[in-house]
C-alpha cells in the first residue's frame, strides 16, 4: 500500500526555504549575530571583552534554534498557520533562555535579548514567507471509493480523467486505497510512487487538513495497538503532578478570592461537583467553581441529560460565572482532580455521567476516548469550541481520536498555545 504519513503531506516538495539548517544559519546571522552588531555601531570590542554581550548572544542563538524547533513541529498539525505557530514558539524558547540566565545569575542585556528576539521572529517569518511562496502543491484525486469527501473540508484539488502523471512538480496524488480502482489506475499509483509523486490514502489527507480521525472502523484508524504512547502517559503524569504543585501555592490567595466572589453574587456552595467519567472509563467527582444558579435535581433522566448540557447563553449562567467560564478560571479546582490522578492539564472532557452514557449508547466506539486520562482543555476544545447536539459530538469524538492517535509532547504544546489564546480572546470558551 503506497502511504505516507500526514506529516510528510504537510511537508514534501518542501522548497530550499524549509531546510532546517538554511532557517537556522539565515536566522543566527541576521536575527541575533547582525543586529548587536548594527546597534553597537559596528564596533567588534563589545563581542570580544563583554562577558554581558557573549552570554546574552549565546543565549539568543540556542532559544533560536529551540524556537524554530518547536514552531517546525507543531506546524505540522491541522489549522496552525505560520505567525500562529513562531510567535508562541519564541517566547517560550526565549523565555526559558532568560530564566536559564537569572537562574545560573549569569550577566546578560536586556536589550541584546530583546533585539535579537524581535528581529529573530522577523527574520523567521520572512524565511517562512518565501517558503510558502516557492511552495506549489497541488492535489489531485483518482476518481473511485470515498474520494468524494475531501470535497468538503476546505482544500483546493483537482480531479484527474485519465490515468495519467500529473505534469506538475509539485503534483500530490490523493485516492482511496481501500478502493476496488481500476487496473489502469493502479499502475498510475505504481508508476507515481516510481517517479517520487507522493500518493496519499484520501484519510489522511482529511486527518491532515480537519484535525481529525474518520471514524469508520476500529481497524481503519490506524492506531496500532490500540494504545498511546505509553511512556509519553507516564512522563505526562508527573508533569501534570509538578505543574500543579508549581502553581497552587500562587493561585492559592487568587482562589479564594475567588470563592469570595461566588458566595456574594449568588446563592449556593462555592464550588460545583457532578460525577464524570474518567481515565479508563472510571467516574469520578469533578470539582469546579460554581458558574450556575442552584437549581433541583430531576428523577427523569432525559431531564438530567438535557440540562447537563449548557447552551449558548445559558439563563442558568450568572454574571460572574460568564466571566469566570470565558477566562477559564472556573476550571482551576480540576487541580486538585489531577493529584488524585483522574484528570490531565491536556486530554479529551470528561462528560457528565448521563451524558456518557447516552453517547456510548448513540455512537460506536465512544468509549475508547476514555483510554487517555480527560483533560481540563483539549484538542477538541481549542479546535471546535462548546457543543451540545449528538451530530456536534460525533464532529467532537472525532477531534478526541484525533489528539489519541497523534498523542505527543508537541501536540499538547500546541494545545497549551491555543488554550492561552482562547483564555485571551474568550473564542471557543463556551
Amino acid at each position: 500500500m503506497l502511504m505516507a504519513a500526514p506529516s510528510e503531506l504537510i511537508q514534501d516538495r518542501r522548497s530550499i526555504y524549509r531546510s532546517f539548517a538554511l532557517q537556522v544559519v539565515t536566522c543566527v546571522f541576521f536575527g541575533t549575530l547582525l543586529p548587536p552588531f548594527v546597534y553597537f555601531g559596528g564596533q567588534l570590542e563589545p563581542f570580544r571583552s563583554s562577558a554581558i554581550m557573549q552570554n546574552s548572544i549565546i543565549a539568543s542563538i540556542l532559544a533560536l534554534v529551540v524556537g524554530i524547533f518547536f514552531a517546525r513541529r507543531v506546524n505540522i498539525y491541522p489549522g496552525v498557520k505560520q505567525l500562529g505557530a513562531v510567535l508562541p514558539s519564541f517566547m517560550t524558547s526565549f523565555g526559558c533562555a532568560a530564566l536559564a540566565i537569572l537562574a545560573f545569575r549569569l550577566e546578560y542585556s536586556n536589550q541584546v535579548l530583546l533585539i535579537n528576539f524581535c528581529c529573530s521572529v522577523a527574520v523567521y517569518i520572512t524565511v517562512m514567507g518565501f517558503a510558502t511562496r516557492a511552495d506549489r502543491k497541488i492535489l489531485y484525486t483518482v476518481p473511485g471509493g470515498r474520494i468524494g469527501r475531501l470535497g468538503n473540508v476546505g482544500l483546493e484539488t483537482r480531479r484527474l480523467v485519465e490515468p495519467a502523471l500529473p505534469g506538475h512538480r509539485g503534483a500530490i496524488i490523493v485516492a482511496d486505497l481501500h478502493a476496488d480502482l481500476d487496473d489502469d489506475w493502479e499502475r498510475l499509483l505504481a508508476t507515481a510512487a516510481l517517479h517520487g509523486v507522493p500518493v496519499f490514502h484520501f484519510k489522511q489527507v482529511y486527518e491532515a487538513a480537519t484535525g481529525r480521525v474518520w471514524v469508520e472502523h476500529l481497524s481503519e484508524n490506524s492506531f496500532g495497538s490500540l494504545l498511546p504512547n505509553m511512556s509519553f502517559m507516564r512522563v505526562k503524569r508527573l508533569m501534570d503532578i509538578l505543574l500543579v504543585l508549581a502553581l497552587l501555592p500562587i493561585l492559592l490567595l487568587p482562589l479564594l478570592v475567588v470563592a469570595v466572589l461566588i458566595k456574594l453574587d449568588s446563592p449556593g456552595p462555592v464550588l460545583f461537583r457532578q460525577e464524570r467519567v474518567g481515565y479508563r472509563g472510571l467516574p469520578f467527582m469533578v470539582t469546579k467553581f460554581r458558574t450556575m444558579r442552584c437549581e433541583e435535581v430531576s428523577d427523569c433522566e432525559d431531564e438530567r441529560r438535557a440540562k447537563a448540557m449548557t447552551g449558548d447563553n445559558d439563563p442558568r449562567i450568572t454574571k460572574l460565572g460568564a466571566f469566570l467560564r470565558r477566562t477559564r478560571i472556573d476550571e482551576l479546582p480540576q487541580m486538585f482532580n489531577i493529584l488524585a490522578g483522574h484528570m490531565s492539564w491536556i486530554g479529551p472532557r470528561p462528560e457528565a455521567l448521563e451524558l456518557s452514557n447516552w453517547y456510548q449508547r448513540e455512537i460506536p466506539f465512544y468509549s475508547y476516548r476514555h483510554i487517555v486520562r480527560p483533560g481540563i482543555t483539549g484538542w477538541a476544545q481549542v479546535s471546535q469550541g462548546h457543543v451540545t447536539n449528538l451530530q456536534d459530538i460525533d464532529a467532537k469524538l472525532q477531534f478526541d481520536f484525533y489528539y489519541i492517535k497523534n498523542f505527543s509532547y508537541w501536540l499538547d504544546f500546541l494545545i497549551m498555545m491555543r488554550t492561552a489564546m482562547v483564555v485571551l480572546t474568550g473564542h471557543g470558551a463556551k
